[in-house]
């Protein structure tokens, strides 16, 4: 159970630590210049725990105990890579297709950083409960 809790910590305090850096970085950058309209003056904090719970989750559950099951890091990176950009192009090109503004730009940018974030954060959690072994 401390192999799971410390696993999933990790990889939460990753995900949040470079979340926390690339929206703080990327908004007024990337995101207020090409749909400024729809976003809010200030994020609601609820939704966003409750993203990052569950987001971690599935990557505890989807990328990192598959690896230590079958296979080592290959698996960790194909699994952390193939669930970041289909979660990330899931919001991002819904958005597209249903918003009368969204850039294709944010789609492609934001697909590459939900790719990126979240094999980081798969391959931290990973590293600690392997580290911490059975």
């Amino acid at each position: 159970m401390i192999r799971l809790v410390a696993g999933y910590a990790t990889a939460a305090l990753t995900m949040l630590v470079l979340d926390g850096v690339w929206l703080t970085v990327a908004t007024p950058r990337l995101y207020k210049p090409r749909i400024g309209e729809l976003l809010a003056d200030k994020p609601s904090l609820p939704p966003a725990v409750v993203f990052y719970f569950l987001y971690v989750a599935a990557i505890v559950v989807l990328a990192i105990q598959p690896a230590l099951r079958e296979g080592g890091w290959r698996r960790l990176l194909t699994h952390a890579v193939v669930f970041g950009l289909v979660a990330y192009a899931t919001y991002d090109l819904t958005n597209q297709a249903t918003l009368k503004t969204w850039s294709t730009t944010i789609t492609l940018v934001d697909m590459a950083w939900g790719t990126l974030v979240t094999t980081a954060a798969a391959s931290a959690g990973y590293a600690v409960m392997r580290w911490i072994g059975k």
